[in-house]
């Protein structure tokens, strides 16, 4: 079987940098399982990539980086915008500032 690849401009590939609070974590260790049931619920309800990318050694502040590939820079845009939304909607995380772009 031969398989042939072609390359095409057709990819968008959307980063979110999302910068959180989390004012219910005294310790490292509150913080590790609050961002780890985050983590896991975005995994579970949306298809990205996500990791704590910054300000590991604070216990109440975090940095998530958060990518998502796809065809459709408007359906992409419409995913990580609706995961913005549950970030500001979420009770254990208090969402400070983010940034969206596109590659």
């Amino acid at each position: 079987m031969n398989l042939e690849f072609y390359e095409s401009d057709d990819k968008v590939v959307g980063v979110l940098d999302i910068r959180l609070v989390i004012r219910g974590a005294n310790t490292l260790k509150d913080k590790r399982r609050i961002i780890k049931s985050l983590k896991d619920r975005i995994k579970n309800s949306f298809n990205v990539s996500i990791s704590e990318t910054g300000t590991l050694d604070h216990c109440q502040y975090s940095k998530l980086g958060i990518a998502m590939v796809g065809n459709d820079k408007r359906y992409v845009n419409g995913a990580l915008s609706n995961l913005i939304n549950m970030f500001r909607c979420a009770v254990s995380v208090e969402l400070v500032d983010y940034h969206l772009e596109f590659i």
